[in-house]
């Protein structure tokens, strides 16, 4: 299908003033403005969807701790079950760490720990320059209203810790870190004890067969193999 288009005189410096032509366009003329179009609609959407993609994962990039993914299946049942102990013991072990910092993940709480490693990391600054630094860098991640990984600490303790990385020492975040340490103890730890990613720890066996043990008044069958024994003392 041909189009007829018409040009006027005005628009062409080399034709008479008064005289106006025209020209026939055939369906590829037509469809190569199309294509431009749509190529150029097509960018667009796909720049705005970037930059969609780089808002949804600010929470995760801004951070000062970098994720570290840890094979869980190297994680033997035994040292899982001592995270059990104590809060304390849980954090004395990287392994541990990781694992709950998953687990804090799936809360979409993971600011708590990472907030507590940072102090960590930010008393064993001894250059001052490096403190000025990483406070104002802790405060704009972790402390101030609408950060992008605001802590949960009250409005006082905020005021205090503004007012002191003015001068910045190894203690101004003290009082912060002693608060998200308590909540994290008293509220997400317990939690983390009957999670599915802790009992998956906790209750692994070695590679092949998983047996279970069902209780009978005369023995006990092991499965899947359906073998029985004459021990009564496996279901006393």
């Amino acid at each position: 299908m041909e189009a007829c288009v018409f040009l006027f005189p005005q628009f062409n410096f080399l034709a008479p003033k008064e005289e106006a032509y025209f020209k026939m366009l055939g369906p590829e003329d037509l469809k190569a403005p199309r294509m431009k179009d749509s190529n150029s609609r097509l960018k667009d959407k796909r720049s705005r969807l970037s930059l969609l993609l780089t808002k949804s994962g600010s929470h995760e990039n801004i951070g000062p701790e970098k994720k570290t993914t840890t094979a869980t299946s190297n994680i033997s049942p035994e040292a899982a079950l001592r995270w059990s102990d104590t809060f304390e013991e849980l954090l004395r072990h990287s392994d541990g760490v990781e694992t709950f910092s998953q687990f804090l993940r799936t809360e979409f709480s993971e600011e708590n720990i990472e907030f507590w490693l940072a102090c960590e990391e930010y008393k064993t600054i001894n250059s001052d320059s490096r403190l000025i630094t990483k406070a104002k860098q802790m405060y704009a991640v972790f402390i101030e209203a609408e950060a992008p990984k605001e802590v949960n600490i009250d409005y006082a303790t905020k005021v205090a810790i503004r007012k002191n990385i003015a001068t910045p020492t190894n203690t101004c975040f003290d009082a912060a870190q002693s608060k998200v340490y308590s909540l994290m103890k008293k509220d997400c730890y317990p939690r983390f004890l009957t999670s599915d990613i802790y009992l998956r720890l906790t209750k692994r066996k070695g590679p092949g067969t998983t047996m279970y043990r069902r209780r009978s008044r005369s023995c006990v069958f092991n499965e899947p193999r359906g073998e029985a024994t004459g021990d009564s003392s496996a279901w006393l």
